[in-house]
């Protein structure tokens, strides 16, 4: 049996800026797909479809938004 998926890395949302926080996003997305999909073949069988849907590209991009809308405000906006 696999470790289980640390889905915030580091255990913490902080970031030191704004970049850092939108690539943090792009992880954490990255980490729920993982999570709900643990069959690596499953999600190596899936990449091309929606890689070619613009509606799945566009729901991926929604998913990360909403991450770092919480990062962003877990850092106070970086003020």
């Amino acid at each position: 049996m696999s470790e289980p998926i640390q889905l915030i890395p580091n255990n913490s949302l902080l970031t030191a800026s704004p970049e850092e926080g939108r690539q943090l996003a792009v992880k954490m997305a990255r980490l729920i797909i993982k999570a709900t999909q643990p069959d690596v073949a499953v999600r190596e069988k899936l990449r091309p479809v929606y890689a070619e849907s613009p509606e799945m590209l566009i729901a991926i991009g929604q998913v990360v938004a909403t991450e770092f809308a919480t990062i962003a405000a877990a850092n106070n906006y970086w003020r």
